[in-house]
C-alpha cells in the first residue's frame, strides 16, 4: 500500500480548478450572503451567534472522535472569555477551558503566524484535564511509539485506514506545512483551509488530538478567507453530521496520488451546507434580532423589555396578564396595559385559548 505522504512529489498536491470553479464561486456567494446578514444585526446579536457557533463546533469536534464535551460548560467559558452575557455561568473543567483556550486563540488569532510553538501549546490545552498514558500532551510522537496508524476492527483482526510519515520525518513535515501555511495564498484560502486540514491530519504528529487540532487549523484557515475572527457556521458540526463519509473520503484520499481534486470537492460541498445550515443553528439569534428590530422602534418601558428577554430566552408556558404581573412586580392592571401596548405594536399577539386562559405569545411564534 502506498500512500499519499510516500508520493516522490509529496507534498505538491494538484487538483482541477476547473472542476473546483462553480462550486467554489456558489460557495463563497453565500459566505457572503451570511456575513452581510450578520453583518447588518447589532453588536450584541453577532456576538451571541458567534458564541453559539463556536460552542457547536467545539462539542460536534470533539464528537468526530467520540469525545463528549457538556454543552453548557462549552458555552459558559466562551461567554466569560468573549464577555457575551448568556444569563448565568456554568461552572467549568480543565478540559473544557483548554478546548476553549485553543478555539479561541484559532479564530481570535486567525491573521497570527501558526508555528510549532503554538500547535504544541494547543495540543497541551486539548488535554489540559488529563491525557491517555501514552500521550505527552504538548509534544510530538516519537520513535519510542512505534508506527502511527489509524486502526480498527478487533484485536487480531485489525484493518489498517492509513499509516502517518514516520517519527523521524516529522520535523521537516512540520517545517514544510507551517513554511506553505504561513505564506500569502496561492489560490483562494477556502481551497487552503482544504488543503491544510487534509494534510496536517495527514502528517498526524501527535499521538492524538490530530483530527480536533486539524480542524482547529481549518477554523483559523477559514477566518482569514472571512477576514473575520467570529464563526457564522460550523464546518466540525457539518462533519459529524457526515462522519462517515468524511473518513472515507480522507481514507481513500491518503491512499490515493496528489491529486486532490475529489477531497476539495467534498469540502466544499460540506462547508456549504455548513453555511446553509447556519440559519437553523442561529435560528433563536435570527428570531431575537428580528423581534428586538421591531421592538427598537418604539418607546418601550424596562418592564416590557424585561419580559421580551424572558420571553425570547426560552419562557416555559404561557405568558398571562398574571405572570407579567407577578414577573415585572406591577399591578394586573398596569400588565394589561403594557401587554396591550406590545400588541399594539405588532411584538406581541394573543394566543388562541381566551377566556381566564387568555395568554400571550410573540408575533409570528407558531406560524408554518
Amino acid at each position: 500500500m502506498t500512500y499519499i505522504h510516500e508520493c516522490p512529489e509529496w507534498p505538491h498536491f494538484r487538483w482541477d480548478m476547473a472542476s473546483l470553479a462553480l462550486p467554489l464561486a456558489e460557495l463563497r456567494h453565500r459566505q457572503g450572503l451570511l456575513v452581510g446578514r450578520m453583518n447588518a444585526m447589532g453588536f450584541s446579536a453577532r456576538a451571541e451567534a458567534g458564541l453559539e457557533t463556536l460552542a457547536l463546533d467545539m462539542v460536534k469536534s470533539g464528537a468526530i472522535e467520540g469525545e463528549s464535551l457538556n454543552m453548557p460548560q462549552v458555552r459558559s467559558s466562551l461567554a466569560r472569555r468573549l464577555g457575551v452575557d448568556i444569563g448565568g455561568l456554568s461552572p467549568v473543567s480543565r478540559q473544557v477551558e483548554g478546548m476553549t483556550e485553543m478555539m479561541l486563540d484559532a479564530t481570535q488569532r486567525y491573521a497570527e503566524p501558526l508555528t510549532e510553538e503554538r500547535l504544541l501549546r494547543w495540543h497541551l490545552a486539548l488535554f489540559s484535564g488529563g491525557a491517555p498514558r501514552r500521550v505527552v500532551p504538548g509534544a510530538w510522537r516519537t520513535a519510542a511509539s512505534g508506527p502511527m496508524q489509524v486502526v480498527s476492527g478487533y484485536i487480531g483482526h485489525e484493518k489498517v485506514h492509513f499509516e502517518a510519515p514516520a517519527a523521524e520525518r516529522l520535523e521537516r513535515e512540520i517545517s514544510r506545512f507551517l513554511e506553505w501555511f504561513n505564506a500569502p495564498p496561492v489560490s483562494d484560502p477556502v481551497l487552503g483551509a482544504g488543503i491544510a486540514h487534509l494534510w496536517f491530519v495527514t502528517i498526524h504528529p501527535f499521538e492524538d488530538g490530530n483530527g480536533r487540532i486539524a480542524r482547529a487549523i481549518a477554523d483559523c484557515a477559514l477566518a482569514r478567507a472571512d477576514g473575520c475572527p467570529q464563526r457564522f457556521y460550523s464546518m466540525s458540526g457539518q462533519i459529524e453530521r457526515e462522519r462517515r463519509t468524511y473518513y472515507e473520503i480522507l481514507e481513500r484520499t491518503q491512499k490515493g496520488d496528489l491529486e486532490i481534486t475529489p477531497w476539495l470537492e467534498w469540502f466544499l460541498a460540506c462547508l456549504r451546507r455548513a453555511v446553509d445550515g447556519a440559519e437553523t443553528t442561529l435560528a433563536a439569534v435570527f428570531r431575537k434580532a428580528s423581534v428586538w428590530n421591531r421592538a427598537n422602534r418604539h418607546a418601550l418601558n424596562a418592564r416590557q423589555r424585561a419580559i421580551l428577554n424572558r420571553l425570547l430566552d426560552g419562557f416555559e408556558g404561557r405568558l398571562t396578564s398574571g405572570k407579567y404581573a407577578k414577573l415585572a412586580k406591577c399591578s394586573q392592571d398596569t400588565a394589561l396595559r403594557d401587554i396591550r401596548e406590545l400588541m399594539e405594536f405588532g411584538i406581541l399577539r394573543q394566543g388562541k385559548e381566551g377566556g381566564r386562559s387568555t395568554g400571550y405569545e410573540l408575533s409570528g411564534e407558531g406560524d408554518a
